[in-house]
């Protein structure tokens, strides 16, 4: 059996925007950069703390890059964003916020957010996800592009035409990946903080050891938070699970690794209780889209996630795209035209959901107030 027609139009949509971005290979050689980038300078951030930043890399020594064949390890970009102050802090009090880019993102897609948590007193760290980010370095200084397998494979599953049980069989070694990455991220800087030590699968190409130490030094790791965008916002739902996470956001993401098989051409999605406190945004295509899948009965991963969530949210924006859940349309209006910026205000956007994503970390994280979300924006 064929996509449904919802599955199809998801599909589709990814599809225009891989073409796009080959487009854009070609223009940004050729086109002044003035045209494509504003001077964006970030947004108002309405904490105490002056934000800083530091970054690293993390070597898996127990996942060989599947990417090379050179015997080389997984490596995964790790960006922190913390309080300036962060030396006068008392230990183990900021909660910590990861992280995941979509599909050919990069890690700071949504800075104005890191930066709002981080004024607020949160440590907020953004990892990149190698070969399915734009691009990223690794530890040699080599730039690392994203994969052209991985970008002709997500092409062909754009045009629609393959059955259910091989997009299934390709987006769940995605997800794979992305979880891998993910979870071990959040395990180095668990074991990271509550030890004090940076051991050898840190990477520092400059002197950033001593701060990203004091910023885990103050890393309350008993409170954690997970969200993404897109192919992220899956991966922060999936590994959202663990015990040991207490609240996730998914920025526009459907919620591929939630979909656990195929039978009789139909995708299987798991059913299990979703105890973490679990808050979604959706453009307003993609609300649309759930509420099809209600009223014909497709099963669709999001609707079952929240209808087993325990304590699960949903909102939508009205008349916003898929981009407009980054800070893209800030930095780039032409590329966020392209890719899909809807018809919105993008700084009353970005901040509006900055303000409900501190509000709800704050809630579940700090334990400040009761978290209440409007329908719609």
């Amino acid at each position: 059996m064929k996509k449904t027609n919802i599955g199809k139009k998801i599909l589709k949509a990814l599809g225009i925007i891989l073409l796009v971005i080959v487009l854009l290979a070609v223009i940004l050689v050729k086109v002044v950069p003035a045209l494509l980038f504003t001077d964006y300078q970030g947004r108002p951030t309405t904490g105490e703390y002056k934000v800083a930043q530091s970054e690293a890399i993390l070597i898996d020594n127990d996942r060989l890059e599947t990417f090379e064949t050179d015997g080389s390890f997984r490596e995964v970009p790790v960006h922190f964003y913390y309080p300036e102050e962060i030396e006068s802090i008392e230990a183990d009090s900021l909660p910590l916020v990861i992280f995941s880019h979509g599909a050919f993102g990069y890690y700071q897609s949504n800075s104005s957010t890191y930066m709002e948590l981080a004024s607020n007193g949160y440590v907020v760290v953004s990892l990149d996800h190698p070969y399915h980010s734009f691009f990223t370095k690794d530890s040699a200084g080599k730039t690392v592009i994203v994969d052209k397998n991985f970008f002709s494979t997500a092409m062909e599953i754009g045009k629609g035409d393959i059955t259910e049980i091989e997009v299934y069989q390709i987006t769940s070694k995605w997800m794979e990946l992305r979880e891998a990455d993910m979870n071990f991220v959040l395990d180095t800087l668990i074991a990271s903080a509550d030890s004090g030590n940076l051991g050898d699968e840190w990477f520092f190409a400059g002197a950033e050891k001593e701060h990203i130490a004091e910023a885990l030094r103050c890393t309350d790791t008993e409170k954690i938070g997970l969200m993404g965008h897109s192919l992220g916002g899956a991966t922060a739902v999936t590994v959202g699970r663990r015990s040991d996470v207490s609240a996730v956001i998914d920025f526009d993401g459907t919620m591929l690794g939630e979909e656990i098989g195929v039978e009789n051409g139909k995708t299987l999605v798991n059913d299990e209780v979703y105890d973490t406190p679990l808050l979604c945004f959706d453009s307003e295509s993609h609300h649309e889209d759930r509420g099809k899948a209600r009223e014909t009965g497709v099963v669709y991963a999001n609707n079952v996630v929240l209808d087993n969530a325990t304590e699960g949210y949903s909102t939508y924006f009205v008349g916003a795209k898929h981009m407009d859940f980054t800070d893209l349309p800030l930095f780039s209006p032409f590329l966020a035209n392209m890719l899909g910026h809807g018809d919105v205000n993008s700084e009353e956007c970005i901040d509006q959901i900055n303000e409900i994503t501190l509000n709800f970390f704050n809630c579940y994280l700090k334990g400040n107030g009761e978290f209440t979300v409007n329908d719609k924006y």
